[in-house]
């Protein structure tokens, strides 16, 4: 079968050329929408990885830090049987370090302050439920101005108070 061209000299490749641009406008959508957040997830990635890094080697610099102050600063105290203190007291402080970044990733990004679900939950339930509109019918708690003179039932349909 022949492909489908246009003999015309104004007219050459139209098909052709369409179909380019449309191939041309899908691979720059597929890179749009999937290459370029990659990218940036990426990025995002490779800086946290380095700051992480640079905390790490901080605190573990902090840590040797305050073992050569305790070791320095305490003179005779902590020598002889007691040359263990040091290095316990700051694995300690580093376990207490681990710790607090471990509660901080598990309880996640921070989130608004604001009324709790239950409390809202409980302050809804001591209202009851409230009747809108002019004339409340049937057994509602209502709050506010309650309907005066006959009012209609759902039961029989006849107002209340006449015979």
């Amino acid at each position: 079968m022949a492909p489908f061209r246009s003999k015309s000299a104004g007219g050459s490749g139209g098909l052709r050329r369409a179909g380019d641009d449309a191939f041309k406008l899908t691979v720059d959508y597929l890179k749009q929408e999937a290459l370029d957040p990659l990218k940036g997830l990426g990025r995002f990635l490779l800086w946290g990885v380095v700051g992480s890094l640079a905390i790490a080697v901080g605190v573990l610099l902090l840590l040797v830090g305050v073992l050569r102050l305790l070791q320095d600063e305490t003179g005779t105290a902590l020598t002889g049987d007691w040359s263990w203190v040091p290095y316990f007291s700051v694995a300690l402080i580093g376990l207490g370090v681990v710790g607090a970044a471990a509660w901080r990733i598990m309880a996640g990004p921070a989130k608004r302050k604001g009324p709790k679900k239950a409390k809202a939950d409980a302050d809804a339930a001591a209202v009851g439920p409230v009747a809108t509109g002019p004339v409340a019918t049937g057994p509602v708690a209502t709050v506010g101005p309650v309907a005066t003179g006959p009012v209609a039932t759902e039961t029989t349909g006849k107002k209340e108070g006449s015979s």
